[in-house]
């Protein structure tokens, strides 16, 4: 079957693909294999369904995850690739989110709450950057649901995920016009829609123009935190407009350090988790990094010390300089940005109206990271078969136009901040989105479980793994799991407690509903498409006989680990990477080795 260039083919789920490989033979690590040599013989002519042939974990993985050559490109470099594992955290959810954590939970709630999300998250991308250095294809922890855990749960969290992002070009869209309430700018929509076209523009090109633009954007980001870090200290100890020491005196006003008790306390983690979110998308830039093996490990490993410079530090300091109940931090119709309130503390209006400007342009930045990632999630749904082919559709340059489309569609909620309050509207939006990003947690935690499982139940040694952190085995999957589901749970306390509100409770808790449709949703469709095969097959004596029988399936699909391929799909190192190997192992083993196992820990 020919295809135009440009465009990934469409596979049916019934296409035959290669069983897993036997230990002996390690070699077997091509991108695809014929089905003739894997099934046997088939007819060209007559291509049926079959029981065998339908879709089942490692299926599912490759189509989610290999896309055809030609279609995505391998465009980003190293410096891109980290530069966007922070745009996608320093972002609306840092500069506004901050501020709607300060005025509901008090300061030391926010704190605490930021350190604990922030200690799971780093936990988290370990996990994650295992599997994307042995697995660097694009799709990712969705990927690695439904290769080592369940192909139902595959499609439920790759649809949920790219409803988090296209959730999030909205929500990020909504943000930018409360930034311009600081200037009281009438018909603010107007430049959301400004900002969507440019957005637009910028993902339909190449993936090196999303790269570059990410990459200072991001550096304006970090440049003007380290700047507010500085100011932050100068403010608390006196360098402020009315020349007073500050310390702790914000801790100590009525209603803090822990404003609301405890409701106000769990309810800090859903705008925590809204802020973290973006880290997990290093995972999704696999499939279009250079060097993935090399370039991983070094992301994962910076995710580490910008939680610690760039989150808590920077909370800490809010929580200093800005009461909780400093006007319009988190209201109806306005959000102030505290980052912005630490500037005019310091300074002239022009100062704070400079950090404001920043914060206008992480909006922007945070939405062109949640375009482009939804964007790929949904062209590897497409590649799956769990969306339209349309969605698999590239252009030349690699762009996947018609998900991108899709997913930008979603933008026309920001719209809506007219009628409810763009303060209000944003709430909202941050908790879906947070929610969202606490299933991707979970999720990258159980894939973890799995994929570890997996390894050591077929014998393969941990010497061959390209990425590992020992002190997060054999806890890490655990702990993650265990803790993102501690905090789903109670963080809608305030909805509840004291007095039950519906719009409120379906924002925290609507994600866990739309998972489990999702699931049997993928469960009823795949067991009706059993059904018509085995109708097939029956009506066919011969093609029942060129057929094997299928492999026994769980009712929830859930994976035999003992069964999943773990070369298919591999990275092999290139030379370079080989030949920096030794070199890195010579350093180590020499006379300054010390100071080298130093320099590895942090670069």
């Amino acid at each position: 079957m020919a295809f135009r260039a440009g465009r990934a083919p469409f596979t049916p789920f019934w296409v035959p693909y290669p069983t897993s490989p036997s230990k002996s033979a390690p070699c077997s690590r091509s991108m695809s294999t014929s089905p003739a040599t894997s099934y046997g013989t088939i007819k060209p002519t007559r291509r049926v369904p079959s029981l065998r042939t339908l879709p089942d974990e490692d299926r599912l993985a490759e189509a989610l995850s290999s896309p055809s050559p030609g279609t995505l490109h391998r465009g980003l470099s190293s410096r891109q690739v980290q530069m966007i594992a922070i745009g996608g955290t320093i972002g609306t959810g840092l500069f506004l989110g901050t501020g709607r954590s300060l005025a509901q939970g008090g300061p030391a709630s926010m704190l605490i709450c930021y350190s604990i999300v922030g200690f799971i998250v780093y936990v988290t991308l370990i996990l994650l950057g295992e599997m994307a250095t042995q697995y660097p294809v694009a799709g990712s922890f969705n990927a690695y649901s439904t290769r080592f855990f369940s192909p139902a749960y595959g499609f439920a969290l790759s649809w949920n995920y790219w409803f988090n992002n296209a959730i999030s070009v909205a929500s990020d869209l909504t943000a930018a016009q409360l930034v311009l309430g600081f200037w009281d700018v009438p018909n603010a929509w107007i430049f959301s829609l400004a900002v969507w076209v440019f957005l637009l523009s910028i993902n339909a090109l190449h993936v090196k123009a999303y790269g570059e633009l990410e990459y200072w954007l991001s550096s304006l980001k970090v440049a003007t935190i380290v700047v507010f870090i500085l100011l932050g200290i100068l403010v608390n100890v006196g360098a402020n407009r009315d020349h007073h020491f500050i310390g702790f005196e914000n801790w100590n006003i009525p209603g803090a350090p822990f404003v609301g008790g405890f409701g106000g306390f769990v309810r800090v983690f859903v705008t925590a988790s809204f802020a973290y979110g973006g880290t997990e998308s290093l995972g999704i830039t696999a499939g279009e990094t250079e060097n993935p093996g090399r370039n991983m490990p070094r992301v994962v490993k910076f995710v580490f010390w910008r939680i610690v410079l760039f989150y808590l530090l920077s909370i800490l300091l809010i929580g200093l300089n800005v009461p909780w109940d400093y006007p319009n931090l988190s209201s109806k119709s306005a959000t102030t940005s505290p980052f912005t309130v630490v500037f005019r503390q310091f300074g002239s209006t022009a100062s704070a109206s400079f950090m404001n400007t920043v914060v206008l342009s992480s909006a922007i930045s945070a939405g062109n990271h949640a375009l482009f990632a939804g964007t790929r999630v949904l062209y590897g749904l497409a590649q799956a078969s769990q969306a339209p082919s349309l969605f698999a559709w590239t252009t030349r340059d690699g762009v996947p136009l018609p998900a991108m489309l899709l997913t930008s569609s979603f933008s026309v909620l920001c719209f809506g901040s007219s009628f409810i309050g763009s303060g209000q509207l944003w709430a909202w939006l941050q908790n879906l989105v947070g929610v969202s990003n606490q299933i991707a947690w979970l999720s990258i935690g159980i894939a973890s479980w799995r994929f570890r499982d997996a390894w050591k139940t077929q014998g393969r040694p941990l010497s061959e793994m390209k990425f590992r952190v020992g002190w997060t085995w054999p806890w890490g999957p655990p702990f993650v799991i265990t803790a993102v589901s501690a905090i789903i749970l109670v963080q809608g306390w305030s909805s509840v407690i004291p007095c039950f509100s519906l719009v409120d409770f379906l924002s925290f808790y609507i994600e866990l509903l739309v998972m489990a449709i999702m699931f049997f949703v993928w469960l009823v469709f795949r067991r009706v498409l059993r059904s018509r095969a085995s109708a097939l097959l029956a009506s066919s004596p011969m093609m029942a006989a060129e057929t094997a029988p299928p492999e026994a399936r769980p009712f929830f699909d859930f994976v035999d680990v003992s069964h999943v391929d773990l070369y298919h799909d591999e990275h092999e190192d290139a030379q370079v990477d080989k030949h920096e190997d030794e070199v890195r192992a010579q350093r180590l083993l020499g006379r300054a080795g010390w100071a080298w196992t130093l320099y590895y820990s942090v670069a």
